[in-house]
């Protein structure tokens, strides 16, 4: 083996993120040949598994999970750089022994991954602060980064003073999504955006994040988190700061990072008065009965938000933000609503999808074709998801993002800043919502009614793309 080459280290080998996510991300890394040969993967687990059992199971994942054609030479390759450690990793007394295995093993340098619930990051932490492989380490979380802003920090100060702040990798998947990361390109490249981006010419921008499963076996999880912790904090403030950025003076990870920031740092504060014209919060009808769930749970499974950005680009143009579970049908989009010239004419309206389908849809108006003289809504549409070549082509979330941690690239990882700032607007969110009891709404609907009038207050309503005739 080649010690000089860094391991992957992964905390949570026999969980789901692992086995439907990382294994298959490290499989296509090597299939398309943007991992070097024989990369050690260590997997930490509870579970009596030997390597051979263990790679067994991740064949099964590989095969039903990869972006990219199973093959029988390849995975075998790969199957080879796997080992698997048996260890409890709430027992600090472990440690040591994981030290002396990594030794046996030839390695000297690790990517440390916490695929494991947020409760469990400082243990671990604590634990690698006792061995030689952490020093000079690289680390890999999982969000929700903390559960509360009191609680990240604390969390943060302990990860820093264990890894060093520019070895922490705190990553968001959505970040690593091919249309998330196009959003620039579609802005900064095309004048027909880039010089109509500002209050002055957009209505509103409306960011949805929607799930058609309920919280399913997470429930425990799920409970202590919420929508606002699980998706709002992180994931839609990211992609909101990415959507009102200014321009960088270069694109580079500092120039974009300092960008985002501003974004999120001139967000309008909530007040007692204006909490319930701007926030939405939902139950859908049984969560209470879901494993798990407290049964006089208040957790809200739906949060939307009407937010504004307080600077000379954005002033008083509202983003509204939406996410939920069990809504009926699953996609995550971004529409750009522009102003409309009259009320009687539909507005032309940008949206760009994320998931399941990714592309970019573009709704504005003509004349009705013949004796008319009416205007009419058309659309173009172009679907890059649903190109097989581009599927095969295209890496996934976490392969870009692996790839961006092991070769030291972190504009696409949230840093702390942000992350402390958007805890901040989300904990005076919760702290202004007291005890409040969440709206409820049904299983397979839109979410609750308030989520159409947080809009209808202001004339705008929700945009969905027409079904195709």
């Amino acid at each position: 083996m080649n010690g000089k080459r860094p391991a992957i280290t992964i905390f949570g080998g026999t969980g789901d993120l692992t086995f439907r996510k990382l294994l298959p991300a490290l499989y296509n890394r090597i299939l398309s040949g943007s991992a070097p040969d024989g990369q050690d993967i260590i997997i930490i687990g509870r579970r009596a598994y030997t390597d051979a059992e263990y790679r067994e199971k991740a064949r099964e994942w590989v095969k039903k999970f990869a972006r990219l054609p199973y093959r029988e030479e390849t995975f075998e390759a790969f199957a080879q750089s796997i080992r698997y450690y048996r260890m409890d990793f709430t027992n600090l007394e472990a440690y040591p022994a994981l030290d002396t295995f990594l030794d046996e093993q030839g390695i000297e340098t690790c990517v440390f991954y916490f695929a494991v619930a947020p409760r469990f990051f400082a243990t671990i932490a604590e634990g690698l602060f006792q061995i030689g492989h952490a020093q000079g380490s690289q680390v890999i979380l999982e969000k929700p980064f903390g559960e509360s802003l009191d609680d990240a920090r604390a969390l943060n100060a302990r990860l820093e003073a264990a890894f060093g702040a520019e070895n922490i990798y705190r990553i968001d998947h959505y970040l690593g999504k091919e249309m998330v990361r196009n959003v620039q390109t579609i802005r900064f490249t095309n004048p027909i955006f880039a010089d109509a981006w500002d209050a002055k010419h957009i209505a509103c921008i409306q960011i949805s994040a929607l799930e058609d499963v309920g919280v399913e076996t997470r429930g425990g999880y799920y409970d202590h988190s919420g929508a606002l912790r699980d998706m709002v904090q992180n994931h839609l403030f990211q992609i909101l700061s990415i959507l009102a950025m200014e321009r960088p003076a270069a694109f580079t990870p500092e120039a974009m990072h300092e960008e985002q920031l501003r974004v999120l740092r001139a967000l309008r504060p909530l007040t007692e008065e204006n909490i319930a014209d701007q926030v939405v919060l939902g139950q859908y009808d049984g969560y209470r009965e879901e494993t798990n769930v407290a049964p006089d749970s208040k957790t809200e499974t739906y949060a939307a938000l009407k937010v504004f950005v307080d600077n000379d680009r954005w002033r008083d143009m509202p983003f509204y933000i939406r996410t939920g579970k069990k809504l009926g049908r699953r996609e995550m989009e971004v529409a750009v609503v522009f102003k409309s010239p009259s009320p009687d004419i539909a507005p032309t309206v940008l949206l760009v999808k994320f998931q399941p389908t990714e592309g970019v849809y573009l709704q504005f108006n003509i004349k009705r074709p013949g004796d008319f003289e009416d205007i009419m809504p058309v659309k173009m549409d172009f679907c890059q998801s649903c190109s097989i070549a581009n599927r095969i082509n295209t890496p996934e979330a976490y392969e870009r993002l692996l790839s961006a941690c092991f070769h030291g690239e972190r504009s696409w990882f949230s840093q702390w800043d942000q992350i402390e700032t958007s805890w901040k607007y989300v904990d005076r969110l919760e702290e202004l919502w007291g005890d409040r009891t969440p709206a409820a709404y049904a299983p397979d609907t839109a979410g609750p009614r308030e989520a159409d009038a947080l809009l209808a207050q202001d004339g705008h309503h929700w945009f969905r793309e027409p079904e195709v005739q």
